[in-house]
């Protein structure tokens, strides 16, 4: 199947990967592009102690900037959404990760089970509330360190013509409400949808299938699990 992958580049190249040892034909086309603030991160490291939380993996992208300056932080426990997060942060160095497999209430759960009070949350711009909401009424106390942003990348019209040159996609993959939402945005790619109602539309949470047009709720599929191996397990 040929696949659209809507994510930013960096974790676009490891999913088509992933799709191509599925023998699928992924198409790349980032909606998103991170704009990291390493800084940010660095002047929250050195001002806390206490466990590290991050829901995204871009977080770790950005301390992995730090260089030596992120070595006396890895004994710290890193609190973390997903397996693909988790190992990224192990492979960091970071010694003692706990992951959740859920979303960020799950995550937020596990931080109480926990007892990790005065926790600093690693995290960027647009964000969803979920896991800090889940701490304050755990009575966790934690810190908000916002150390990227995700600017919209939208393609032009050539680029989207050579997307689609070899055909229309089977499939599109959406990973975060802002993409979907940025998709839909563009007149070009809404008309290709239009035109091809058999297009499937595999989300990786409810919260990211909110942003489908109500007319293409049929082709949605929403992963059982808010990872990537779960949504590829749709196709």
């Amino acid at each position: 199947m040929r696949v659209l992958v809507t994510r930013p580049a960096h974790s676009a190249e490891r999913t088509a990967q992933r799709l191509r040892e599925m023998g699928h034909e992924p198409l790349l086309l980032p909606l998103r592009q991170p704009l990291h603030d390493a800084a940010a991160a660095a002047k929250a490291l050195a001002a806390t102690g206490g466990a590290i939380a991050v829901t995204s993996a871009e977080a770790l992208r950005v301390v992995s900037g730090l260089g030596e300056n992120l070595r006396p932080h890895l004994d710290r426990p890193l609190f973390a959404v997903g397996e693909t997060t988790a190992k990224e942060a192990e492979s960091l160095g970071f010694q003692s990760v706990f992951v959740s497999s859920g979303n960020g209430r799950d995550l937020a759960d596990l931080v109480a089970a926990q007892g990790a009070d005065g926790l600093l949350y690693l995290t960027g711009m647009p964000r969803a509330e979920t896991f800090e909401q889940g701490l304050r009424e755990s009575g966790i106390r934690f810190s908000v360190a916002e150390c990227y942003r995700m600017q919209p990348a939208a393609p032009g019209p050539a680029e989207i013509a050579a997307i689609f040159l070899g055909g229309q996609p089977d499939v599109i993959l959406f990973y975060s409400r802002q993409t979907a939402d940025d998709f839909f945005r563009l007149p070009q790619l809404r008309a290709t949808l239009r035109k091809q109602d058999a297009i499937r539309l595999l989300c990786l949470s409810e919260a990211v299938a909110q942003a489908i047009p109500a007319a293409l709720r049929k082709n949605v599929a929403i992963s059982s699990m808010p990872d990537e191996k779960s949504l590829l397990s749709l196709l």
